[in-house]
């Protein structure tokens, strides 16, 4: 072989290397800074989910999973491709270590080399399956980190509501009872009622401020609470309860289950109960792969030599030429290591069925609980569909007594007091029906009407 095939070789793999280095720097992930979308203002529930959706930490956590076991199945697949390696050596010796004139004091060799498994005791298909349902695990995984965040976002949505509602309640209350003072003092001015009523106003008026303050409080901590489940994070300065402008109702829209019904659907699309089934099947098929420890592996190999000629003193004397073969390996016995990784295998099996019958017993219970706080919910909502308007009847009627004489100021405090017990009743049955709803569909398996689960 001419002296240049050797130099003719070097550059093109030095070439070879470098751009591949080149392409693995590109390819490799840049540690680029999040940036979070602005928050939509007005903020709906439907704008809030789809928000939630992009920018929710435990759905992006989830989502990073589903990449990792995509980067392992990669990596298992890897063993089903041919793989090719270049090996070089350099060796220069002392002159004492020289035996001959034949040979020189230099030595090397470079060896590119192709092998393929062609056979491992069917523990490559085994892995590849085992981490295809690892993946497919990790998806329904996702499906349920989705359903619990949104069913949070929803819940911290409801609770804005809820205590905005509650801040228009105790606003208006604190209205009327400021009337109702100044009217008592103009009629005690008048000399038509005592310094008693007078009084029994204005502690009726200084009772409803606390009330009105805490709800308030309420508003404003309830909507960092929704920034936090949105994955929204507020600036330094940002005053959210002036800046976020949350719009909804409270509305009730009573929706039927039958509990039958309602457990089959739990049973069926729980991503919790088709992500542990995806664990049974992965652990079986891991038994297999352990188990082909107990097998030979065969590789078949070939590729292309070159080595300086031993025979001569010339550095560049080269001899090249191709190679093929075949190696087998087979651990006889192996200390029972393989076995022992059986027994494992086997184990982690019957812990993933375990599991899955305690997951589905314990989702039985939860549909059931979730299917009787709707009842609940919806027998506390018609039991105040009436009340309100009951009480501002009640009210209008003590007003016009105590105008007429008939009736005394405790009357109208009273009757006040019960109006905006009525309301605030409506109103927290009207959100426990909501958050009910809104649960009982996360547990049948529905997930949250903007985002449904397929």
């Amino acid at each position: 072989m001419k002296p240049s095939i050797l130099s003719r070789f070097i550059r093109p793999v030095g070439l070879l290397a470098a751009v591949f280095i080149a392409l693995s720097a590109s390819a490799a992930p840049r540690s680029a800074g999040y940036a979070p979308a602005a928050l939509p203002n007005p903020l709906d529930l439907k704008s809030a989910v789809s928000y939630a959706l992009d920018h929710n930490y435990s759905i992006r956590l989830a989502r990073e999973t589903i990449r990792e076991q995509e980067g392992l199945i990669v990596e298992v697949k890897a063993r089903i491709l041919p793989r090719v390696a270049a090996t070089a050596s350099y060796t220069r010796k002392d002159d004492s270590l020289v035996q001959g004139p034949v040979g020189g004091d230099q030595d090397w060799m470079i060896l590119l080399e192709a092998r393929q498994s062609i056979y491992a005791g069917g523990g490559i298909r085994a892995a590849i399956d085992a981490q295809g349902l690892v993946r497919d695990a990790s998806l329904q995984n996702l499906k349920a980190t989705i359903n619990n965040a949104l069913l949070d976002v929803r819940t911290k949505f409801f609770n804005i509501l809820l205590a905005r509602d509650q801040i228009k309640v105790q606003e208006e209350n604190i209205a009327l009872l400021t009337e109702q003072l100044r009217n008592v003092t103009n009629r005690y001015q008048a000399g038509t009622v005592s310094n008693f009523d007078v009084l029994q106003a204005e502690v009726q008026l200084a009772n409803a401020q606390p009330t009105l303050i805490t709800a308030r409080n309420t508003y404003r901590t309830s909507i960092d609470q929704l920034r936090q489940s949105l994955g929204a994070p507020a600036s330094l300065t940002d005053d959210s309860s002036k800046t976020l402008d949350v719009v909804g109702t409270l509305e009730f829209a009573p929706v039927k289950y039958d509990l039958k019904d309602a457990l089959e659907s739990a049973r069926a699309n729980r991503p919790e109960l088709l992500s542990l089934s995806k664990t049974e099947q992965a652990n079986q098929r891991n038994i297999r792969l352990q188990q082909s420890g107990y097998l030979p592996s065969v590789d078949l190999v070939g590729g292309y030599e070159w080595i300086k000629n031993s025979k001569s003193n010339r550095f560049r004397d080269t001899l090249d030429g191709w190679l093929v073969g075949a190696e087998a390996s087979w651990a006889i016995f192996d200390g029972r290591a393989t076995a022992g990784k059986v027994m494992q295998a086997r184990s982690q099996y019957e812990k993933a069925r375990l599991n899955t019958e305690s997951q589905t017993l314990s989702i039985d219970v939860e549909v059931r609980q979730a299917y009787s706080s709707l009842q609940e919910a919806d027998e506390l909502v018609q039991a105040t569909l009436k009340t309100v308007g009951q009480a501002r009847e009640s009210l209008r009627l003590a007003t016009a007594r105590f105008n007429a004489g008939t009736a005394t100021q405790l009357d109208v405090l009273t009757s006040q007091v019960a109006l905006s017990q009525a309301r605030l009743n409506e109103l927290q049955a009207n959100y426990n029906y909501n958050v009910a709803l809104a649960t009982l569909r996360k547990a049948i398996g529905q997930g949250d009407v903007y985002a449904p689960i397929n």
